[in-house]
């Protein structure tokens, strides 16, 4: 079965996440979209943005089932899929999210070629806001643990670490020292290679990618996801941080996602909750407008390659775009646009080649290259978003 997954509406909702990747490379859980399709064995694909297609491209065989990528998938949806013949497709309360064609039909309008519907009435995971990554973070690090464990036999951890209750499971290489682990709130997962320092409390569930790192006395609530090669420190409560991201020191960070290459100064905070208590807005890219949430507890969310200096201060349902520089005292602007530099006292746009050149040395030190497709696609960033500077 060859899997296209297929940018819908929720690509723009999506944005400053979605400016660099396409939907299905989001993680949520432990895995991104498209790795939990790829885990279950089937071949995977991208319809996505134009110049995002180098990184992404898209394969078309014979027979393709083209899907919504924001769509979270399960064994029982999977199998739905499996049995789709031609002309035939998938509905979610009356939406077409899922449809089979042929090589000669058109992608972009599949819907076209979808004569015949199936109702899935089995509960999925959709992401189609910024604030689901975290709100739904529980639900599929559950899944994602299941799928990755079955019928496989954990690595041991060092007898000085504290294990309350029996849903962890470690992987090879792995190195944790006088730390608790607190399962009995959801699983915990530890990636390859990963590193727990000493001190640290973990209360599940948490999911750390291969070669993560806690640093000593880190305090983690659940359910929170550390992709690959992230270093965190400080306390941090359900929260996300795609992969290749650092919040190495003290400070709070909660109800927040860091997309890849983000750094957080030392003592740097988010509020999570409005003194008020009131529900939170945050920006959105596709109404060009705050939108209410519906949460009393929303944090920061910000885009790749963007970082911020020692002691910011994050307020509620802030959104900051990819490769802008924040520091300086005081609160920022609550929607803060790519390629900006500054802070509460005013922002400036940073010049394209000044954050190229940044964005190089910091992939450097994790023996990465920004080749010429990483900066295409941040030079086509920096142009779609220059009304917003």
């Amino acid at each position: 079965m060859n899997i296209i997954l297929r940018d819908g509406n929720a690509y723009e909702h999506l944005k400053p996440f979605t400016f660099t990747r396409p939907v299905s490379e989001i993680r949520i859980g432990i895995l991104t979209i498209s790795e939990k399709y790829s885990r279950r064995g089937l071949e995977v694909s991208w319809y996505t943005q134009e110049y995002l297609s180098v990184k992404y491209p898209m394969v078309i065989k014979d027979v393709n089932v083209v899907v919504d990528a924001s769509i979270c998938p399960t064994d029982i949806f999977v199998d739905a899929l499996s049995n789709l013949k031609p002309g035939q497709g998938i509905t979610i309360h009356g939406s077409l999210v899922a449809g089979c064609i042929t090589a000669d039909q058109n992608i972009s309008n599949f819907e076209e070629s979808v004569k015949e519907t199936f109702e899935f009435k089995v509960s999925l995971t959709q992401i189609n806001r910024l604030w689901h990554i975290f709100q739904f973070n529980g639900t599929e690090l559950n899944n994602d643990f299941e799928l990755l464990t079955r019928g496989r036999t954990s690595a041991g951890l060092s007898s000085t670490n504290k294990i309350i209750g029996d849903k962890i499971f470690v992987e090879e290489g792995v190195w944790a020292e006088c730390a608790v682990f607190n399962t009995t709130t959801g699983p915990i997962y530890l990636g390859k290679d990963v590193t727990v320092m000493e001190g640290v409390l973990v209360r599940g569930a948490l999911a750390m990618g291969e070669h993560s790192q806690l640093n000593m006395g880190a305090k983690i609530y659940g359910p929170t996801t550390l992709g690959p090669y992230c270093k965190v420190g400080g306390e941090v409560n359900n929260s996300v941080l795609f992969g290749y991201s650092n919040k190495g020191h003290e400070g709070f960070l909660g109800n927040s996602v860091l997309g890849e290459w983000c750094n957080i100064g030392a003592d740097t905070n988010n509020s999570n909750l409005k003194n008020n208590y009131d529900e939170v807005k945050l920006w959105n890219y596709a109404l060009g407008s705050f939108e209410r949430t519906g949460l009393q507890f929303c944090g920061l969310f910000m885009g790749d390659h963007s970082k911020c200096g020692i002691n910011t201060m994050f307020n509620t349902g802030t959104v900051v775009g990819v490769s802008a520089n924040i520091f300086g005292s005081g609160f920022p602007r609550n929607f803060i646009p790519s390629f900006s530099w500054g802070g509460a006292q005013g922002m400036t746009e940073y010049k394209l080649e000044k954050a190229l050149e940044t964005a190089s040395r910091v992939m450097a030190r994790r023996k990465k290259e920004l080749d010429g497709i990483e900066t295409d696609i941040l030079t086509r960033v920096y142009e779609l978003t220059k009304e917003y500077r």
